[in-house]
């Protein structure tokens, strides 16, 4: 049988405090300015080249966006790229099957920190919650923390809300906050099943409250996509559209 945590059903009903959805929405949205600092800045697929990362990047500096975020592979290029902007580069651990070995984990999220990255998105591993195995989905989420924290960067944990029930997403949020997650994420974009939705987004920031942020990302792609998951809770967005997103409230 597998094993489990010891978190309780009292964990996922105790108050842990509020986030004002509305007033942070309201804020965000007040200037394209205010919306960019909130936007993660995304290129992941498997084909994009070395120029259109720099682009991208080009693209971060100039705009503000919260983080360029790239796959590992293009991390030194992201970092040489925004060196002195301010901008930070965050990259993908475990992507997007959260099924890599902790061990693997580590050594990614360890390679990456010294490279330069300060933001590590990371998948649960899915397989191992669909399983009741909690432990490992704590332990691997704690083995990813500990390197990211130790090196200075933030952590956000990517839940691929889509394949999961209402119960597992409960579950996965509150292990995932325990474990050290500075972010829960509703999705990798990757998945046919779905990206982010306005309930999940809602769901997560009902089990968060103010102890962690929460990221909306999959199939985000208008200014009117974001205002609905800023509204549902979200304070932080993913979007490879993030530029015509800002240019529709008036950036150029």
């Amino acid at each position: 049988m597998a094993a489990s945590t010891t978190i309780r059903e009292s964990d996922l009903e105790f108050d842990h405090g509020t986030f004002d959805s509305a007033g942070f929405a309201a804020h965000a949205l007040e200037n394209w300015q205010a919306l960019a600092a909130v936007i993660d800045h995304t290129l992941l697929k498997p084909e994009a080249t070395r120029e259109q990362v720099e682009t991208l990047c080009a693209e971060a500096a100039r705009y503000r966006f919260a983080c360029a975020m790239v796959n590992p592979v293009w991390a030194s290029t992201a970092v040489a790229s925004l060196a002195g902007t301010g901008i930070q580069v965050g990259v993908v651990i475990g992507f997007p099957l959260g099924a890599s070995l902790n061990s693997t984990l580590r050594h990614e999220a360890a390679a990456l920190v010294k490279l330069g990255a300060r933001e590590l998105d990371m998948v649960i591993p899915i397989g191992q919650l669909k399983s009741g195995n909690h432990h490992a989905v704590k332990h691997s989420i704690q083995a990813a923390a500990q390197i990211a924290h130790g090196g200075g960067a933030i952590l956000k944990v990517i839940l691929e809300t889509a394949l999961l029930t209402v119960e597992e997403k409960l579950r996965a949020a509150e292990i995932a906050i325990q474990a050290g997650a500075d972010f829960l994420k509703t999705s990798t974009g990757f998945s046919p099943a779905g990206g982010a939705t306005a309930a999940d987004v809602a769901l997560l920031r009902g089990v968060a409250g103010a102890r962690s942020g929460v990221k909306a990302s999959g199939g985000i792609r208008t200014l009117a996509d974001v205002k609905t998951m800023l509204e549902a809770g979200a304070n932080r967005v993913g979007a490879s559209a993030s530029v015509a997103i800002v240019r529709e409230l008036g950036a150029e």
